[in-house]
């Protein structure tokens, strides 16, 4: 009986097996005719397509790729996805015939055309999906007739071309009305452009819906919390929109939420704890959501989520140990975050971390293991601040799966172990800038994949590791700015024939480039190439056969001579062989103009002879700090048609400034300083400071005036004229350049008042105008006194005819001058911020009474000199709060009053010069704890009392307190009865020197006393002397025109050079 039950129950099984073979391989004619036609009206390339291109007459449709028909023959399901389709089809199209069709999939062509409007006629639609097909224009609203609805996907990237598919007429709202069946509704890139509560009011009716995704649709905020009430959904993507809001509380209502991604939506505000506590999700991306704050909740044990993605967020705090209740977690992306504190050594217990990326916070302590994540593939732990070494070589060892390692620029200290470079799947290891001081040499690595190995910026001593060269696998090397010394032989670089960049500068490496035996065509084709501070003494022969090098680095080295012509021949695209002793560039130089260089570094070489040609992709041109010494070519406009950066400083060029420079209109940095350029500033460079950055000019010659033609939009960072023969007035459009940092016009001719527009300026840095023949008052008018220098830094009006009094409202608003020492961050002013505008500003200023030129100035050093003018009246006590000062200098005016006792609050200042005024009173004890006063002059004053003792104030030379005679007490030297020494006593007459010859005396006493009535007052009377030299000096400024005065501080006293 059971065996009569079997044989029964495996007939009917067979029968129903043929049955359903029989019937789904019948196709009714009409269908069969119908998707014959679809075919033969659809264009689409035959090498691509695995449907379309099998679709045979001979064969039931039923059994045509792509094709489901159900049991009596119709065609209930059409995939034609990914089968490179060009071209539309319209409304009459036999596809829509097919009216038993209930599944629909066109995705992944490229129909470039709307979509037809024909899709009502396939009523019994459950499944559409025309997903980045390429379909543009509005979507029809026909579409919403469908009622059977259950998912819809009309995703698209057709935005991207500016040609989108688009949801105005109908919105959104009358697309979805009628869809009551609905489940999943896929949007992604469709343009709907509709506010917070407009698109949210109009998903409401959906209360089926369970997966919803609309990235990148142009929607605005704010998120609304209505959301909330659609129960069921379970995947919300909303990537790329422009909500500006917080994340409503009422989404840790979604019980049933898989999956969250927000990414790049301008959230704002904190991001609720309690969506993290949802049970059921397991997908969260908060990426690039630059004002969202959050910290990690304490997470529970029921935490099912496995990729968890928030960088680029305001998230902060520590990472919680419970962090290890989230056993699932296969992916961690907190990178350009503000966390911060140790990494807990939880971590090291999540099996399933496959991707790690922290990098960018400030996680300090040591690295933790990760030796149970064995699945492990990505992690970067790059830019933080973690220390200690790597965890044992066992650690590394059971990272199999590891692909890539990158843990630069941190603080992690030891060797970096051998058993990284056995990993079979590791491709690449970065571990620049950090403190690694050994390398562990590796022996058996002959399987090594290892692509990229960037050790640069760290400790490593001794000679180059040769292990490294057992890397036959590596394309990529870097071992710059280390401490490796002895030689290495070009020959070793055989070995690794698959290297295209490679970087050994910035160590104590001697290459042998004796290559006359080697094949050049063995060596690797490189495409960067860096050896600055090789000790290299010739060009290396084998970079004439480097057909794919474009990144070339030989500075700093020792090369003479010529610069080869073949150089030029080469594919480079950037060259640097500044700082070596070359003297010529070899000829014919056509292969230069022709060439692709964007980036030309030749400065501080010994080149001689005219400027080169300038190539037509030239970016970046740094000539400066040579020998040329022609004329700049009247033509050089016409090869700058690209130059971003341009120097030619510290050459012997001569004639003047073409006016064709103001062709090049992409310039953003000029210099063309310390050369003997002679004539006048052309007033086009002025208008061209719309877009220049910075305009270096400093000692040449150039005569004239400084054109008053800054435009509007003047955007200039830096401008410099310092040391010319300029005169006339400030010009009074620099009013236009509120971004300047820079200004420097000092030792010109230039005359009037204080230019007080420039205090609505506000980035002004540094500010110099000493030495010119500017006069009156620097009060400015009330509209103006208090406008905020808030970064003025340094001011110098030093050798002018300023009078009046120091006006205290002028100082109260130099912010950086109070600020604390330890709230500012040492750095270079600088102009630009990409790498082709990058240019570092320098000023001259008068310290520790001499000149010095500052070649780069730093933010922290900060500067005040308004010596020899003729300022009088008190000393401002609003000074006393620049805590930040270094230099303060009101030598040679007419100042009077007390040195304030709060000048202890000058904490950092290092020179300190008020000689030559008329201060009274004695000197503040206070001054003696001014720990980093290295410079003092406090002479001819009418200073009074004793010099506070058993302080660093008698470590100055007497000279720095003479010429006050009521001051007494070391260094100066003093009488037992308590009277000073002459600084300078006579010699003791002996018994015959000092007798006189009255009779010869007689003689000339009347010529002596006539010409003492005239020379004694100019000997001993100050203010006549003065003047006195003053007239002489006009008078021969007036004869001889081209001489000029010139004013210079030595030892702390100040002289009037006459110069041609």
């Amino acid at each position: 009986m059971r065996a009569m039950r079997i044989i029964l129950v495996s007939f009917l099984l067979c029968y129903y097996f043929i049955y359903i073979t029989h019937a789904s391989t019948k196709c009714l004619e009409d269908q069969q005719s119908l998707l014959h036609q679809l075919k033969n009206n659809l264009t689409f390339n035959p090498e691509y397509s695995t449907k379309l291109i099998l679709w045979n007459q001979s064969t039931a449709c039923c059994n045509w790729r792509g094709v489901t028909c159900d049991i009596e023959g119709h065609v209930i399901g059409l995939d034609l996805s990914d089968e490179d389709i060009h071209g539309g089809f319209n409304d009459s199209s036999s596809l829509f015939s097919l009216q038993h069709l209930q599944k629909l999939n066109l995705a992944d062509n490229y129909f470039n055309s709307s979509i037809p409007s024909g899709f009502n006629k396939l009523e019994k639609l459950t499944y559409l999906n025309l997903s980045y097909a390429s379909f543009v224009g509005q979507i029809p609203v026909e579409i919403s007739q469908l009622k059977r609805l259950v998912t819809l996907d009309l995703s698209s990237l057709s935005y991207l071309t500016g040609q989108g598919l688009k949801l105005e007429n109908p919105n959104l709202q009358n697309l979805v009305r009628n869809f009551t069946s609905i489940r999943q509704l896929y949007l992604d890139g469709v343009i709907i452009t509709a506010k917070g509560h407009e698109w949210s009011n109009a998903l409401l009716p959906l209360r089926g819906l369970e997966e919803l995704t609309m990235s990148n649709c142009n929607l605005t905020g704010p998120l609304d919390s209505s959301l909330s009430r659609l129960k069921n959904l379970s995947i919300i993507i909303l990537d790329g929109n422009n909500f500006s809001s917080p994340v409503p509380e009422t989404f840790s209502n979604f019980r049933n939420l898989t999956t969250l991604s927000l990414a790049a939506c301008r959230l704002t505000d904190t991001f609720p704890h309690k969506i993290f506590q949802i049970g059921t999700l397991s997908f969260i991306d908060l990426t690039l959501n630059k004002n969202l704050h959050s910290s990690f909740p304490e997470f529970p044990l029921s935490v099912s989520i496995h990729t968890f993605r928030a960088g680029n967020t305001i998230f902060s705090g520590a990472i919680p140990h419970t962090i290890s209740n989230m056993r699932n977690l296969s992916e961690l992306d907190l990178s350009n975050s503000t966390l911060n504190g140790p990494l807990p050594n939880s971590l090291s217990i999540l099996t399933e971390l496959r991707y790690i990326d922290l990098s960018f916070n400030s996680f300090t302590g040591p690295m933790p293991s990760f030796c149970k994540a064995k699945s492990l593939i990505h992690l970067d732990l790059s830019h933080n601040q973690l220390s200690g070494t790597i965890p044992s070589s066992s650690h590394s060892e059971k990272l199999h799966h590891l692909v890539s390692i990158d843990l630069s620029y941190n603080f992690i200290i030891g060797s970096i172990p051998s058993s990284l470079f056995t990993l079979a799947l590791l491709q690449k290891i970065q571990l620049s800038c950090n403190r690694f001081s050994k390398f562990d040499e590796f022996i058996n690595v002959s399987s090594s994949v290892i692509n990229t190995l960037d050790l640069s910026r760290n400790n490593l001593a001794g000679s180059v590791p040769t292990s490294i060269f057992l890397l036959r696998s590596l394309s990529v090397l870097d071992l710059s700015s280390n401490r490796l010394n002895g030689s290495l032989h070009l020959d070793k670089l055989l070995e690794l024939r698959n290297l295209t960049a490679l970087n050994l500068s910035y160590n104590n490496i001697s290459i042998n480039v004796s290559d006359a035996n080697v094949d050049h065509t063995f060596f690797p084709k490189f495409t960067r190439l860096e050896l600055a501070t090789c000790n290299l003494k010739t060009f290396p022969n084998f970079l004439m056969n480097q057909s794919m090098l474009f990144h070339l680095d030989l500075s700093a080295n020792q090369i003479h001579g010529v610069v080869p012509n073949w150089i030029w021949t080469l594919s480079l695209e950037q060259l640097n062989i500044s700082h070596n002793f070359l003297t010529e560039l070899e000829g014919p130089l056509e292969n230069l103009a022709s060439s692709y260089l964007y980036v030309v570094d030749l400065h501080n070489n010994q080149l001689q002879g005219p400027i080169p040609f300038f190539s037509k992709h030239a970016a970046y041109l740094d000539y400066s700090r040579n020998k040329f010494s022609s004329t700049i070519p009247q033509d050089i406009g016409n090869y700058l048609s690209s130059t971003y950066f341009l120097s030619l400083s510290q050459n012997n060029l001569q004639g003047s400034i073409p006016d064709s420079l103001c062709d090049a209109l992409q310039l953003l940095v000029l210099d063309i300083s310390y050369n003997n350029i002679s004539g006048t500033i052309s007033p086009c460079l002025m208008t061209m400071t719309n877009t220049l950055e910075a305009l270096n000019l400093r000692k040449n010659n150039l005569t004239g005036l400084i054109p008053d033609m800054f435009p509007t939009s003047c955007g200039i960072s830096t401008l410099n004229f310092h040391g010319n023969l300029l005169h006339g007035p400030i010009p009074k459009s620099l009013f236009h350049c509120s971004l300047i940092k820079v200004l420097d016009i000092g030792s010109n001719q230039i005359f009037g008042g204080f230019p007080c527009f420039l205090k609505n300026i506000p980035t002004l840095s540094v500010l110099v105008l000493r030495n010119n023949i500017l006069h009156g008052s620097i009060e400015c008018s009330h509209s103006l006194e208090n406008k905020p220098w808030k970064m003025i830094q340094i001011v110098d009006i030093a050798f002018n005819n300023f009078n009046g009094k120091l006006p205290e409202k002028y100082f109260t608003s130099w912010e950086r001058m109070k600020r604390e020492e330890n709230d500012n961050v040492s750095d270079f002013v600088h102009t630009g911020d990409s790498l082709l505008s990058y240019y570092q500003d320098s000023a001259t200023v008068s310290n520790k009474g001499r000149q010095m030129e500052l070649v780069k100035i730093l933010t922290i050093f900060t500067t005040i000199d308004f010596s020899s003018n003729h300022f009088e009246g008190p000393i401002p006590d609003v000074l006393m709060d620049f805590k930040a000062i270094h230099v303060l200098n009101f030598s040679n005016n007419a100042l009077s009053g007390e040195i304030p006792s709060t000048i202890g609050n000058l904490k950092q200042l290092e020179s300190l010069d008020l000689s030559n005024n008329s201060l009274v009173g004695e000197i503040p004890v206070q001054l003696a704890s001014m720990s980093f006063l290295s410079y003092l002059n406090l002479s001819f004053n009418h200073l009074v009392g004793m010099i506070p003792t058993g302080t660093q104030l008698q470590s100055f030379e007497a000279s720095s307190f003479e010429g006050n005679d009521g001051l007494y007490g070391p260094p100066l030297t003093v009488r037992l009865d308590g009277k000073r020494h002459d600084l300078h006593p006579q010699p003791a007459c002996g018994r015959l020197t000092c007798s006189i010859d009255w009779n010869f005396i007689s003689v000339e006493l009347g010529f002596v006393f006539g010409f003492g009535i005239v020379i004694c007052p100019i000997m001993f009377w100050k203010q006549w002397r003065v003047n006195y030299l003053k007239l002489v000096d006009k008078i021969l400024c007036w004869i001889f025109s081209r001489m000029y005065l010139e004013y210079v501080t030595d030892r702390g006293q100040t002289y009037t050079v006459l110069r041609l």
